[in-house]
């Protein structure tokens, strides 16, 4: 990478290239609700969601330049600013507010109107597109050559290589169309079952078995072996150790062990090993999660000191030389809008804050947006500790909000929202900072990306609210189709914090198998988010990272043709996460409608097996197709 001195951007300051056109206003609002809708689906179901920055890229440039024969780097990267917004905007969605869902399903509240939602969401997008605006000058061009920046140099790569363009898309578009009729045959006209699991007999407890569904392939595609292999590992702690113990010394019992209600013979005879895993295991995996989070955050602590005094000195040596490529929105739209969404989340109805908790929300906001604009810099987006930034801000602002007389279902409705907008605005803020990096790389024009990234969050977030909604009465969160593991953890730390009544000797028992993997080197997150999900889902994780292994060790002619190769699959992959979280999100509306399409029959386990072993095929093949070069 050059260093700032010697860089010069793909496209010149002098230059005046379109950028904010209808076009790409259009294409990114439609990408950033295509990628929002699927990461909502994807992080409901297993806790983390992909970044939409590379397949918005690709899309864009098969559009544009393969449809629209339109060939302008800075309108591609327009496209891709805004439509990656959705995908960080549903992750602070999915993380926090799903909570809101299931104290309502526990009759504590009435569900959150779908305008709550959504103020809630754009207040949040907006604090982080805002706060990151005086920070772009210290962290993407001074620290140029420091501060890596791995997805936005990433996407930067694939917009200079704009010839590939339209092959590239056709990966993205073909897994994207297959996932999509794969899901609707399994899970819509249930062809065969897209779960596949056996509890053994001798082993009395313990359990196995798959999803075979297009998603978690991908995401374990795109994760790799090492994270796939964690997530697994915790999966198996928790059910072949964990659950075989419960059962030993619970069944001895003749009474039910708090929190389940009825006794540990009666509920795996019931319903087998899974009861065992939605009874008690969610809460030793939730505690994980937590523990996870904040050493996570703990560890981040110097980079996060750092990176804050280094933000706030760069705000008194401004460059006095405006330029096109260096012109930010104004300081006084920061300053002025700041102000507007504390007025309004203290203001609006629909939002039930107070101005203490308003505040709060501007005072974490700013410190988390400034540490987590920094932070993917260097480890990049996926290793983005905002789940610890949540779980901290959480902690102190439930314990204010008690201290002030705020409790009850009231005070955790305040705590949650405070959360959910800092979940929002530090998620954005990670987005928005890889995106400056691939706009100062290619030569686009600060401001602009950064009005883009505002109509992202504006696109999406007007129908994520619908989307949650739709998610939630076609599957229900907390339950085995979208378990909402981020969002069950929120609940249990502000439950836990206002009550007390929770089974803290479960949620212990998270914290210290947590603290064991730290001590060992073992990455805590992905290893906790695998004792929290049921082993059906990490098994299809697993598979997936398999098949990258695969695609890794594969002997090929040069290091170019296995980059290509990895490419191909990542965009394959990419495709077919959005393509199943589309059809998650059509088959919850056919629920929620009433409407049954499933066939008088089913192919059964065998079915799945063939049809899984098909996918992965085709998978294959496209890793190993090779793409034509343009002339």
């Amino acid at each position: 990478m050059s260093s700032k001195e010697d860089f010069k951007p793909y496209i010149s300051a002098d230059q005046n290239l379109p950028e904010l056109t209808p076009t790409s206003i259009i294409l990114g609002v439609i990408l950033a609700i295509v990628f929002g809708a699927a990461n909502a689906y994807l992080g409901l179901r297993v806790g983390l969601t992909i970044s939409a920055s590379i397949p918005a890229a690709v899309i864009s440039m098969g559009i544009c330049r393969g449809l629209l024969k339109r060939d302008n780097i800075l309108e591609n990267n327009m496209v891709q600013t805004i439509g990656s917004a959705g995908e960080s905007l549903a992750a602070g969605a999915i993380f926090t507010m799903p909570a809101l869902f299931m104290w309502a399903e526990e009759g504590a509240m009435d569900s959150p109107s779908v305008s709550t939602i959504t103020v809630i969401c754009i207040l949040g997008g907006t604090l982080g597109v805002l706060f990151m605006i005086p920070l772009r000058n210290a962290l993407i061009v001074e620290e140029h050559g420091i501060l890596p920046y791995p997805e936005g140099m990433a996407c930067s790569e694939v917009l200079l290589a704009g010839e590939k363009g339209g092959a590239s898309a056709k990966g993205v578009f073909k897994g994207l169309g297959i996932a999509a009729a794969y899901k609707f045959i399994a899970d819509g006209l249930k062809l065969f079952p897209s779960e596949i699991g056996y509890d053994f007999k001798s082993y009395k407890g313990a359990g196995i078995g798959i999803d075979v569904l297009p998603s978690l392939v991908g995401v374990g595609f795109i994760c790799g072996p090492k994270i796939s292999a964690y997530m697994f590992g915790g999966g198996i702690l928790a059910w072949f150790v964990l659950m075989p113990l419960i059962f030993v010394f619970g069944s001895q019992v003749p009474d039910a062990i708090f929190p389940a209600t009825t006794t540990i013979s009666e509920l795996f005879t019931s319903s087998g090993a899974s009861a065992i895993w939605s009874s008690y295991i969610r809460y030793i995996g939730a505690g994980a999660v937590a523990c996870g989070g904040v050493i996570s955050l703990v560890k981040s602590f110097p980079m996060i000191i750092r990176a804050f005094r280094k933000s706030m000195e760069s705000l008194k040596n401004r460059q006095a030389k405006v330029e096109r490529t260096t012109k930010d929105l104004p300081l006084s739209v920061v300053v002025i809008g700041a102000i507007a969404v504390v007025i309004l989340l203290w203001l609006l109805p629909v939002v039930d804050v107070n101005l203490i908790a308003a505040l709060l929300i501007v005072i974490f906001g700013f410190f988390f947006v400034t540490v987590s604009a920094r932070i993917v810099g260097i480890v990049g987006s996926s290793n983005n500790p905002v789940s610890g930034m949540t779980i901290a801000t959480l902690l102190i602002t439930t314990i204010i909000l008690k201290a002030t007389g705020n409790t009850g279902t009231g005070g955790m409705i305040i705590a949650i929202t405070i959360g959910s907008v800092i979940c929002v605005a530090a998620g954005i803020a990670g987005d928005v900072s890889q995106d400056l990096k691939t706009g100062y790389i290619v030569g686009a024009t600060p401001w602009k990306q950064q009005l883009g990234e505002i109509i992202g969050v504006l696109g999406s977030g007007i129908v994520i609210g619908y989307i949650m909604y739709i998610l939630n009465a076609g599957y229900g969160f907390g339950s085995t189709e979208l378990p909402a593991p981020q969002a069950g953890m929120m609940k249990m730390i502000i439950e836990g914090v206002m009550s007390g009544n929770l089974p803290w000797a479960l949620v212990f028992v998270g914290v210290f198998i947590a603290v064991i993997a730290e001590i060992f080197g073992i990455p805590v997150m992905p290893f906790a988010v695998g004792i929290y999900l049921p082993i059906f889902s990490t098994t299809g994780i697993m598979v997936g990272g398999l098949v990258r292994l695969w695609a890794d060790k594969k002997k090929t002619s040069s290091e170019e043709e296995r980059k290509e190769q990895t490419n191909n699959g990542t965009l394959f992959a990419s495709g077919m996460i959005a393509g199943e979280g589309l059809v998650g999100v059509l088959l919850a509306i056919f629920a929620f409608a009433g409407i049954d399409i499933a066939l008088p029959f089913s192919l059964g386990n065998a079915g799945s097996i063939v049809f899984f072993i098909i996918l992965l095929a085709i998978l294959v093949s496209s890793i190993l197709k090779k793409q034509k070069k343009a002339a």
